[in-house]
């Protein structure tokens, strides 16, 4: 998440769309589960964890956690919930840009639109540590909106109301010649207004699957939301990339 949007992501956003978000956490982390082929003891990386939804339980479920963010609210949120479920998580407070180590993870994920706030150059870096954090037979899970669906069912703007009168509404307008949503955020809360702009990029499958292999992975493969192969009518995209490929039970590493 680049600077210029990182106040999107603050009590604000967590009081109209934390509700929401826990509603399908549950099923969120079934799909991860699955998709990853987890198991109970796995170090497992939450790349832009946000308010911990996930990784807390994922921690449940017996995965040594770390989850990184750059909001420090959404951080304080997941420290809080993680201690509520009582539940041991390294949050740590960073831009993924920075993300450091080799052979640390046996799987690592970034779920929930957390990737494209950067320039192209800083994600297609971000994919390369994301390579080399991951151990020789680690999974990498990117999952984020399905290009496809998301050109037919477009729409310029959209409104959420919540509480008494609240609500947030965005304004947004794709740009063909970047593949960004360059859009503005208008919060009503309690009488106060604000607005904050922001950009995010949008993939296709094939574009990430190329960025993944030029960062050294193996296999890249997509997945609808249902866990199924990927289709245009798929409303989520899920790209699971593998360090190694299996030939008659031997992992052949790139």
């Amino acid at each position: 998440m680049s600077d210029d949007n990182e106040a999107l992501f603050d009590d604000e956003y967590l009081y109209f769309f934390e509700e929401r978000l826990e509603e399908i956490a549950d099923a969120d982390t079934d799909r991860v589960w699955k998709v990853l082929g987890l198991e109970p003891g796995m170090e497992v990386l939450d790349l832009g964890c946000g308010h911990g939804r996930i990784t807390n339980r994922l921690a449940e479920r017996g995965c040594r956690m770390t989850g990184l963010d750059l909001s420090g609210t959404f951080l304080d949120r997941a420290r809080e919930t993680a201690a509520a479920r009582g539940v041991t998580v390294d949050y740590q407070r960073a831009d993924m840009r920075e993300l450091t180590g080799t052979d640390r993870f046996d799987r690592i994920l970034n779920f929930g639109n957390a990737f494209g706030y950067n320039s192209d150059a800083d994600d297609q870096s971000v994919l390369a540590r994301v390579a080399e954090a991951l151990r020789p037979d680690g999974r990498f899970l990117l999952e984020t909106i399905n290009y496809p669906q998301y050109l037919r069912d477009w729409e310029p703007s959209s409104v959420l109301e919540h509480g008494d009168g609240d609500l947030v509404a965005d304004v947004h307008r794709l740009d063909p010649l970047t593949n960004r949503s360059i859009a503005t955020r208008t919060t009503i809360r309690g009488g106060r207004i604000r607005r904050e702009p922001s950009e995010h990029r949008l993939h296709t499958y094939t574009e990430l699957r190329d960025w993944l292999r030029a960062a050294g992975f193996a296999t890249v493969d997509g997945f609808g939301e249902d866990g199924s192969p990927l289709t245009a009518d798929h409303r989520r995209l899920m790209v699971v990339a593998g360090l190694c490929q299996i030939t008659d039970g031997v992992h052949q590493h790139q």
